[in-house]
């Protein structure tokens, strides 16, 4: 992008060039396009670009001329600049699209390439821009090089794009720019993304076969319920067999399965969507659902082993860039979604205010395993705070690689297992009364 086209903040207005090649500006253009809101306001454009390729979108700005400015630097021929309407519903659907650990990842890596080869951000932003294919990424890198263009710092940059770019590291960026190591900072976060997206990958990875299989068993038995059963109803009607209980009860549930399908299958939406709404909005059925599946066998020591990487990680982080332990514990309350480590950071927090220290808050907690806690005071007698949580972070990573290698182990027999009773008793209850029949008939 061409930085010539703003100046400390300042936005050149709409220009046009004589036969002479001088530039003038219009006034009644700028009188019309240079009046500042007090909020963003969408734009609709329509853009010739260098092909003579027509391009449409929307773009975000305080005032008209911001539009037109960023577009001419952009190399693109204006032919329409109009305001639109946007609902409240669609602006949060635009702006609460957050960018997964993956993109995270590519994105720190690039950005970090470029400035140390030498390329200005705002610059790097526009390559980033033009090597994506996707629309959406495109609006993005957009509006962030509009942000950087109007003065804003990188961080703030990319704080004004709503939930889309994570708290920490919207904050760890902050405090690089004021140190001057932006670019170690987007290695060490490109890094702690990459980890995160990996843990996250494993912890997917562990719960999709037993959840296919789940899924696939409910729509086997009830295809059964609904087509098969009832075939054998009629021939057993037809020789007059003598129904045993099991049969009893599968035929009585496949008869309400078949008059109510259709309101089990809407209650069973409607409660899944109350439990998602209740879990995102009621904080202590939150802390419920969190704290019984991480008292479930086996899973509870995926989960917390996951929550302890990434509050160790992130904790190192926050140290190695010297911020504050008060303040870095401050921001991971924030960073987590977990109630429980919720409850212990704000108690670490408390503890920390009034002297008593950090590793107390930690002790004898049932969601963070004794090893961590020792190594957490070891760290903090030693004054190593920084290396022992990473040491943590690594030494668990390492133990959630092998516990959901155990866990695919141990949860491929328990499902065929869980099959096998269900197709055994379908079966006992249908071939028993056909036993029956058949001794009848000798």
């Amino acid at each position: 992008m061409n930085n010539n086209s703003v100046n400390n903040g300042n936005v050149n207005m709409g220009t046009n060039k004589n036969p002479s090649g001088t530039t003038f500006v219009s006034s009644q253009s700028v009188s019309a396009s240079a009046v500042v809101t007090k909020e963003k306001i969408r734009y609709k454009y329509i853009v010739f670009d260098k092909n003579g390729k027509q391009i449409k979108g929307y773009f975000d700005a305080f005032r008209k001329v911001d539009v037109e400015s960023f577009l001419n630097a952009q190399g693109y021929k204006i032919a329409e600049i109009k305001p639109t309407k946007i609902s409240k519903f669609g602006s949060a659907l635009t702006f609460s699209n957050e960018m997964s650990y993956k993109d995270l990842n590519f994105l720190l890596t690039q950005l970090s390439t470029y400035i140390k080869s030498g390329i200005p951000l705002a610059d790097s932003i526009v390559i980033l821009e033009n090597q994506t294919k996707s629309k959406k990424k495109k609006d993005l890198f957009n509006r962030i090089n509009y942000e950087l263009n109007t003065g804003a710092n990188f961080s703030e940059a990319l704080a004004r794009q709503g939930n889309v770019f994570p708290k920490l590291l919207i904050n760890m960026l902050k405090a690089s720019e004021l140190t001057g190591n932006l670019t170690e900072t987007l290695d060490d976060m490109a890094a702690y993304y990459k980890t995160a997206d990996s843990n996250r990958k494993q912890i997917i990875s562990a719960l999709t076969y037993p959840s296919v299989v789940l899924v696939i068993s409910i729509i086997v038995l009830t295809f059964l319920l609904l087509f098969v059963v009832p075939q054998f109803v009629d021939i057993f009607d037809q020789l007059g067999a003598k129904l045993p209980g099991i049969t009893v009860f599968l035929i009585n549930l496949s008869n309400f399965v078949r008059k109510h399908i259709i309101k089990m299958v809407l209650a069973l939406a409607a409660i899944i969507i109350i439990i998602i709404a209740m879990y995102k909005n009621i904080k202590k059925f939150r802390y419920i659902v969190q704290y019984l599946v991480m008292h479930i066998p086996v899973i509870k020591d995926v989960i917390i082993y996951n929550e302890v990487i990434m509050f160790t990680k992130t904790f190192s982080s926050l140290i190695k860039h010297d911020v504050f332990i008060t303040d870095s514990i401050e921001m991971l309350g924030k960073i987590t979604n977990n109630e429980i480590y919720k409850d212990i950071i704000k108690e670490a927090v408390t503890n920390l205010s009034t002297g008593v220290g950090l590793s107390k808050a930690f002790e004898n907690k049932w969601a963070f395993p004794r090893i961590a806690y020792e190594m957490l005071l070891t760290g903090e007698k030693t004054g190593r705070l920084g290396p022992m949580m990473e040491n943590v972070a690594n030494y668990y990573e390492d133990e959630q690689k092998n516990l959901v290698q155990r866990l695919k182990s141990l949860i491929e027999p328990v499902m065929i297992i869980i099959l096998a009773i269900i197709v055994g008793v379908i079966l006992m209850s249908i071939f028993i009364p056909m036993f029956s029949i058949y001794n009848n008939i000798l």
